[in-house]
């Protein structure tokens, strides 16, 4: 067992450490030297990359309500976001924007990971929203500054043929995910729902002449001091757009998360 926090101890004081928290990381983004994406426009011309997700997952363990919650929640942060267009040199960051979103609604109570623990909290299940905007960030020219992985997978993803480890937990005050537009070209997010898959677009002021795909590589499970892990690969592959050709194929990191949930009887567990 390690230490406790104080705010473990002492639970009345989180809401002041949360304040302290967001007020250091706010002041911190105004000396860090990078300029903030906030203007927004028009929708783009051109897409770059497009991705949908599977918004409910049935298979949470929880009340389906918090799922339904959570929708309501992605729509709300979407808004804060929804063609911020991307400027030479700019850097996108979810914090920066989404601490905006009390103009558009009051958040929800969500399912969030706290100390190893899932539990309600207003606001919960953002971190759907951060995960699809990781995954087109990595399929796009933008450079992906800040990302954080979510160190505990509670269940398995409601979409099957999803790719893992692609994911991006974000944190007020503490986690945030953060793209560069490191080109010469201008970028923006384009995000839509329907009743079950939210998407989300990257798109341009200039004719794409790359296709970017993510795929996993080496994706096994590892049992080590009674709990299993999953591994995995994350790869970029990126092909001419006219003649198909494979020009690059990079493996962009390695990912492994603490599994909490069940594996299938035939997923083959590897003993370190």
């Amino acid at each position: 067992m390690g230490r406790k926090r104080l705010t473990q101890i002492l639970p009345f004081l989180l809401p002041l450490r949360i304040w302290q928290k967001n007020l250091f990381y706010r002041i911190g983004m105004k000396f860090d030297g990078n300029e903030y994406a906030k203007t927004f426009g028009e929708k783009l011309d051109y897409e770059i990359c497009n991705a949908k997700t599977l918004m409910i997952n049935k298979d949470s363990g929880h009340d389906i309500i918090f799922q339904k919650n959570k929708v309501e929640n992605l729509k709300i942060a979407s808004k804060t976001m929804n063609h911020i267009l991307i400027y030479p040199n700019e850097t996108f960051s979810f914090y920066y924007l989404s601490k905006n979103s009390k103009k558009y609604g009051k958040y929800k109570d969500g399912l969030i990971l706290v100390d190893g623990k899932i539990i309600a909290k207003e606001g919960g299940g953002l971190c759907h929203l951060s995960n699809l905007l990781h995954y087109i960030f990595l399929m796009s020219p933008l450079t992906v500054t800040e990302r954080h992985g979510h160190k505990v997978k509670s269940f398995p993803n409601p979409d099957k043929s999803s790719l893992e480890g692609i994911d991006a937990t974000i944190h007020g005050g503490w986690l945030d995910l953060k793209a560069k537009n490191e080109t010469n070209d201008i970028y923006q997010i384009d995000i839509s729902f329907d009743d079950e898959y939210m998407y989300g677009h990257i798109l341009s002021n200039r004719k794409p002449t790359v296709d970017y795909k993510i795929i996993n590589e080496d994706l096994h499970y590892v049992k080590e001091n009674d709990q299993i892990f999953e591994c995995v690969s994350v790869v970029q592959v990126e092909t001419d757009k006219k003649d198909k050709n494979i020009f690059h194929h990079k493996k962009l990191y390695d990912e492994k998360v603490l599994i909490k949930y069940e594996l299938p009887k035939d997923v083959e567990i590897k003993r370190k």
